[in-house]
């Protein structure tokens, strides 16, 4: 018998050139620790949404933007309730900034680029 894994949610993060290096210096396992500024780490429950703050706002601010994709153990993600952050599309996680060690340790597999603007 081949063992059980555990269900997964796929979330995705609009992401900056400076993020992704950080990222990649992380083998696109974890995600880096937030800045004093950032309290919160969100992640976005669909692709769209993603896309729209990777091409509209990063690329404006950071000259690139990203789109990421990763799966998170989905009984660890419930402990996070989904803020409409916007329109009935516009979902998010927030994950205060101090959880998110504990949050990467629930990434299961890598963080991939499935998009990227500039």
């Amino acid at each position: 018998m081949s063992p059980r894994t555990a269900p997964t949610t796929t979330l995705w993060r609009p992401t900056g050139p400076v993020e992704l290096d950080l990222v990649r210096a992380l083998d696109n396992r974890a995600w880096p620790p937030r800045l004093p500024e950032q309290p919160i780490f969100y992640p976005v429950l669909n692709e769209d949404y993603a896309t729209r703050i990777a091409r509209d706002w990063n690329v404006k601010h950071d000259g690139a933007g990203y789109v990421t994709r990763f799966e998170v153990d989905s009984a660890f993600l419930e402990r996070y309730p989904v803020r409409q952050a916007g329109g009935e599309t516009i979902l998010e996680l927030w994950v205060p900034a101090e959880e998110l060690p504990e949050f990467n340790a629930h990434i299961v597999g890598r963080i991939e680029v499935v998009a990227e603007f500039h």
